[in-house]
Formats: structure tokens, sequence, C-alpha cells
């Protein structure tokens, strides 16, 4: 096994930073690019981040560390995003986003301050059943690379018919 904490937030610290620096002044073609029907542009990924921060990390942790497996954690709906509830331009989503991580960031190690042995602990999610502290931070930082990764891709498949043949050397386009 490879996580340790203070890698993990390594990752979690830097998602927010390299988002901003990544999106911020680019052009709608960019942003507002996907790869078809029933897939999501960067800024819906912001979106998606945004609600993550709200409804599922650091109360999923709240819920092992508090409850055990006495109670499943409630249904995280990660398409809830897409339903309108959003608002605000792209400038204002990325400083939502970085303010609702560190916030997390903080609760993430005041958590785990006062729980000892703590990654270890377990609770319930509704389809997977028993998981511990450990696995769900572990995906957290997953998840951001998950899509810090889809950006790329969504972005690099936009100019795939422009390649010609380099294509072949181009396994983001794959």
């Amino acid at each position: 096994m490879n996580f340790t904490l203070n890698e993990g937030i390594e990752i979690l610290e830097r998602t927010p930073v390299t988002l901003e620096s990544f999106l911020t002044g680019l052009s709608k073609g960019w942003l507002e690019s996907n790869e078809g029907d029933g897939t999501w542009n960067a800024i819906q990924v912001v979106d998606h981040l945004i609600e993550g921060e709200k409804h599922n990390w650091i109360p999923r942790l709240k819920m092992i560390l508090q409850e055990g497996e006495s109670a499943v954690f409630p249904v995280f709906d990660r398409a809830s995003h897409l339903n309108g509830n959003t608002s605000g331009n792209l400038a204002e989503k990325l400083k939502e986003f970085a303010s609702l991580r560190s916030q997390n960031i903080n609760k993430l190690n005041e958590l785990l301050i006062h729980h000892e042995n703590s990654l270890d602990r377990t609770g319930l999610h509704p389809a997977f059943g028993k998981v511990t502290a450990r696995e769900l931070i572990s995906t957290w930082v997953v998840h951001d690379l998950t899509h810090l990764s889809q950006i790329v891709r969504v972005f690099s498949k936009r100019y795939a018919e422009d390649v010609g043949p380099w294509e072949e050397y181009l396994g983001v386009l794959g």
C-alpha cells in the first residue's frame, strides 16, 4: 500500500491551484467542449468537484469516525451539478472550490488529529459495503486526478482530427 495522509493532502491542496491555472482565461471552445452526449465539460467538472466538497468527502469521513458501521452513507448524486443548481462564472466557481477545499483539508486534519488509528476505522457505503477512512481519502485523491485527467483528455480530443498522422504517438487520444 502506498497511501500516506501527507502525500494525499499534497494532491488535494494542488487541485484547486492546478484548475485555476489551467482553466482561467481559456476560450469558450475549450471550456465547453466535451466528449458527446452524457459527458462533462471542464466547467461541469468544477461544478461536480464543488458538490463533492459540500456533500461527499468530509461528511462521509465524519460518519466513519462518529458512527462507524452503524449507519450507511447517504447516496451521493454524482450528477447533481447538472440539475441547474449551480451559478456564477468560472472564476467564481474556481474560487468557491478553492475555499471549500481549503476548509475541508483543515477539517480533515482536525478530524484525524483527534482519532488515533482513524485511517483503519470503517463505515458503510451504500453500494460497496464496508470501507475504511484510508480508502475514502485515497479515493478523494484519485478522484481529483481522474477529473484532471478527464479535462486533459477532453481538451486533447478536441484536436484529435487535426493532428493528422501524429495521432499514433499521442496516447491521450487512444
